[in-house]
């Protein structure tokens, strides 16, 4: 993040309002990742992301690209909040006299973002999957009848987020909304720790003299590499979070006791390949996602609001 200091409440702000931002321009995406990831051989509807998203768009309309967006856009500001701020209590906590951190000090910086934001990240991408994935479930049993046998944890045609959570807190407690929680867990972790140092010294090269700020355009570009970057490193284990967090899934589609079952039936069945499913979709997701969150930090949205909000109670 930018080297200027920044309190706490203008941290979950600026978390919160990039990744409201973020969301709503890239998540018919996002909804392509995922309905992309879950297909397995035999029962695959999409060969691409624009296929997917005309595909969505035809049986589902303009909105069913939509689908699972109101739990990001809820619970987003909390996840992004958490993971921007907690980076920069570590780094802050981890440098020396305000020096430079080193490359390792940056990378545990960033491992301790990626376990605290799992807290939000596995129940909110529990329900978005679950959402996302209901459309490519009903185009299944319209097109490949025999492919499908109804399951997962609410039988209806478009289950909504609270109809899952009842469901979920009812037969398996909250445990039910974090299952997927080690797979998240072993995405979310590396993540953190080649994004976080990878933008900084991104970041770094396009400074205006030693102690000189960024640009805003270097620190959205830079935000932008660094995140496609991360995400397409971890995607293989995107895939099997992915996979282990669905609940409904087709007869002759595998089921999945946990990652190293995961790990092996998809190597036995589909092959190494299948682990770079929904890659660039996730970089196009992340990429602008992370390059926006910058940006808000650099032009300080949170303390814009938080300097307007006391001239409001006056």
């Amino acid at each position: 993040m930018a080297d200027k200091q920044i309190s706490l409440p203008a941290k979950l702000i600026n978390g919160g309002v990039a990744g409201l931002i973020g969301v709503t321009c890239v998540f018919p995406i996002d909804l392509a990742k995922t309905r992309l990831q879950n297909q397995q051989n035999g029962s695959r509807l999409y060969t691409s992301m624009s296929d997917c998203l005309i595909k969505t768009i035809r049986s589902e309309g303009y909105f069913g690209m939509y689908r699972g967006a109101a739990v990001n856009l809820t619970l987003v500001t909390p996840e992004k909040a958490i993971k921007l701020a907690a980076n920069d209590f570590f780094r802050f906590h981890l440098s020396k006299d305000g020096q430079k951190l080193t490359l390792l000090r940056e990378m545990l910086a960033g491992c301790g973002a990626g376990t605290c934001q799992v807290i939000v990240t596995t129940p909110m991408e529990m329900l978005k999957i679950q959402l996302q994935d209901a459309g490519r479930i009903a185009a299944q049993r319209k097109l490949m009848p025999q492919a499908v046998t109804p399951g997962g944890p609410v039988e209806v045609k478009s289950p909504t987020a609270m109809q899952l959570t009842r469901q979920l807190l009812k037969e398996k407690g909250i445990a039910g909304l974090y299952k997927g929680l080690g797979a998240t867990l072993l995405r979310d972790v590396p993540f953190s720790i080649i994004y976080f140092p990878l933008f900084a010294n991104l970041n770094d090269l396009g400074k205006r003299g030693v102690d000189g700020p960024a640009p805003f355009y270097v620190s959205f570009i830079s935000g932008c590499m660094a995140g496609s970057t991360a995400a397409v490193a971890v995607n293989p284990v995107d895939v099997i979070k992915t996979r282990l967090q669905s609940l409904t899934r087709g007869s002759q589609e595998d089921t999945y006791s946990g990652v190293t079952d995961c790990i092996r039936k998809i190597l036995r069945n589909e092959g190494p390949a299948a682990f770079l499913k929904g890659a660039y979709c996730r970089a196009l997701v992340i990429a602008p996602l992370f390059g926006i969150a910058q940006v808000v930090y650099f032009l300080g949205v949170g303390e814009l609001i938080l300097s307007y909000l006391p001239k409001r109670n006056n």
